[in-house]
C-alpha cells in the first residue's frame, strides 16, 4: 500500500488578517510555522520514506514544506515546485478584508465568489494594488479553472508515481487541494462548495491496486474538520 500525504500550507500573515491571498506571496506567520512543525512531527511518527515531494511557486507553501523537510531530517531532497499547484486567482478580490467583503457585497454573494465551482470573482484590473506583485497574465479563476491546471499536472507528475508505489508529499493550498481532492476522492461539484481544508493538518491517503483510495485521514484529529464525511 502507498500514501500521498496532502498538507495545506501553515496560517498566513493574510489569513491571519482574514483577507484574500491568492496569487500574492505572502509569509508564514509564528503560528503558521509552528502549524508546520507540528505537522512534520506527525508525519515523522508515521516512519514514511518519501519518494517525492512537491509543492507550489509561492512561499507560504514553500516554506512550510522546507520546515516540515527540517522536522523529517530531509534537507536536500529535490524539491518540485509547480505553478499549476498555487492557490486560485481571487481576482479583485485580492487583497481584501472577507469580513469587509461581506458587509459590501453580502455574505451570499461572496459565499459564491469563495466557494462556487464556476463563479469567477470580479478581473483584477491594471489599477488593482496587488497588480505588480503578481507575475501572472490570469486575471481570475473559479475554482473549475484551478482544476483545469492541478489535475493535469497531477495526471502527469504525480500519478505516475502513487501508481508505481512511490510514498508522494505535497504542500500546497486549500483550493488547489480541494481541486485535487475532488479527482481522488470523487467529490461532486455540489459537495465541493462545504469542503474546507486546515492548515497544517496532514491528511493521509492511502491507495490500494488500480490507484483504489483504500482509507484517509487527518493525523491530527483534535483539529479534523467535519469535511469528510460523506463526500
Amino acid at each position: 500500500m502507498n500514501n500521498l500525504i496532502l498538507v495545506r500550507h501553515g496560517q498566513s500573515l493574510w489569513n491571519k488578517e482574514r483577507r484574500f491571498t491568492g496569487f500574492v506571496d505572502i509569509e508564514l506567520t509564528e503560528e503558521g510555522k509552528s502549524e508546520a512543525k507540528h505537522a512534520g512531527r506527525l508525519i515523522k511518527e508515521l516512519n514514511i520514506e518519501f519518494d517525492a515531494y512537491f509543492t507550489s511557486q509561492l512561499k507560504r507553501a514553500i516554506n512550510s514544506l522546507n520546515i516540515i523537510l527540517g522536522i523529517l531530517n530531509k534537507p536536500n531532497v529535490k524539491i518540485n515546485k509547480a505553478w499549476e499547484l498555487n492557490e486560485r486567482h481571487y481576482g479583485g478580490l485580492t487583497g481584501l478584508n472577507k469580513d469587509d467583503t461581506i458587509k459590501k457585497y453580502g455574505n451570499k454573494q461572496v459565499q459564491i465568489w469563495r466557494r462556487s465551482f464556476n463563479t469567477r470573482p470580479p478581473p483584477m484590473d491594471k489599477q488593482h494594488p496587488c497588480r505588480d506583485k503578481i507575475n501572472s497574465n490570469i486575471l481570475s479563476e473559479s475554482l473549475k479553472d484551478t482544476v483545469k491546471r492541478v489535475i493535469p499536472y497531477y495526471e502527469k507528475k504525480i500519478k505516475p508515481l502513487i501508481s508505481s508505489k512511490r510514498n508522494v508529499l505535497i504542500v500546497f493550498h486549500g483550493n488547489s487541494c480541494r481541486a485535487l481532492l475532488m479527482e481522488i476522492l470523487n467529490i461532486s461539484k455540489k459537495k465541493i462548495v462545504g469542503f474546507e481544508i486546515p492548515t497544517g493538518n496532514p491528511l493521509l491517503i492511502k491507495f490500494g491496486d488500480n490507484l483504489k483510495v483504500q482509507n484517509y485521514k487527518y493525523l491530527d484529529a483534535k483539529r479534523t474538520k467535519k469535511i469528510l464525511f460523506n463526500v
